[in-house]
């Protein structure tokens, strides 16, 4: 294996790290920030961090774009996912929660052939079914413990595949960096619209801390995946996203405490299996 696609593993495992601790501290500090706040104060350091990281490099070449409305369009649904997925933690623990998210690919593909007449293949289409049925196992409602958050991850995962859906437009004339720029720069200008109607005054410096810990972590786990791209092929890398879900179970077990159950296991590895077909027959 060529060592650059080597260095490209190395950066999507740590970055499905950073991505797993982002859930983890959104799960944690969800029942003690606003929400808007807390996606607010997450956009703040990522639009910080990303021009920091990105401006050395690229200069004003980062300002520039070709397709305005798709920056906002991308930017808008990025606010919208952060905000669902904050909202989403606060009901299903995070190694369950990663797992249904692991959903986006095969929903990519189902959105693709239903809205852009693309071929899909028997194949994909029982992996699709088979996916959808190990989230459904994972959920599991039943009777009275059934109530509308439950829903939330599926809403996320429908909303992050037109955002990967929109995105693979837009790679063909944006740079990337510019992309990561503005997708952070526009959901700061959304929850600063927002903000005065949802601030609420936090006096524990840690909840600070920890809100901003919520943009460090999105936005190193973003540039790590774009520097990952940079290196190795997605066929190549796909597989090695679903370490994401093993980062999220333990985080989950080690801050929560929660362990999950015989079934749980089966429906995420379920998702898992299906997420990984799905990719190797795409990239055949």
């Amino acid at each position: 294996m060529p060592i650059h696609h080597l260095k490209g593993i190395a950066l999507v495992v740590c970055a499905t790290l950073c991505f797993a601790l982002l859930d983890t501290t959104s799960q944690y500090v969800g029942p003690l920030v606003p929400v808007i706040m807390a996606v607010w104060m997450r956009y703040v350091v990522q639009t910080v961090m990303t021009t920091a990281l990105l401006w050395p490099q690229q200069g004003l070449k980062l300002l520039q774009m070709h397709s305005p409305i798709q920056q906002l369009g991308r930017g808008l649904l990025m606010l919208l996912s952060s905000a669902t997925a904050f909202m989403a933690l606060q009901h299903i623990p995070v190694g369950e929660f990663t797992a249904i998210m692991m959903l986006i690919p095969l929903v990519v593909t189902l959105l693709a052939a239903l809205m852009l007449r693309e071929h899909v293949s028997a194949t994909t289409w029982v992996l699709v079914g088979l996916g959808m049925l190990g989230a459904l196992i994972v959920i599991r409602p039943q009777g009275s413990d059934f109530h509308g958050a439950l829903l939330l991850p599926f809403v996320l995962v429908f909303i992050n595949a037109g955002y990967q859906i929109l995105t693979s437009f837009m790679v063909k004339t944006e740079d990337p960096g510019s992309m990561h720029f503005y997708t952070g720069l526009i959901g700061l200008a959304g929850c600063t619209m927002i903000l005065p109607w949802a601030w609420a005054p936090m006096a524990d410096p840690m909840l600070w801390a920890l809100a901003a810990l919520l943009g460090v972590f999105g936005s190193l786990g973003h540039y790590l995946l774009i520097q990952a791209y940079n290196n190795a092929p997605a066929s190549r890398l796909t597989p090695y996203m679903y370490a994401q879900i093993a980062f999220a179970t333990l985080a989950g077990w080690m801050v929560f405490g929660h362990t999950p159950d015989v079934w749980t296991i089966i429906g995420i590895a379920l998702i898992a299996t299906c997420g990984v077909m799905g990719a190797r027959l795409k990239h055949k």
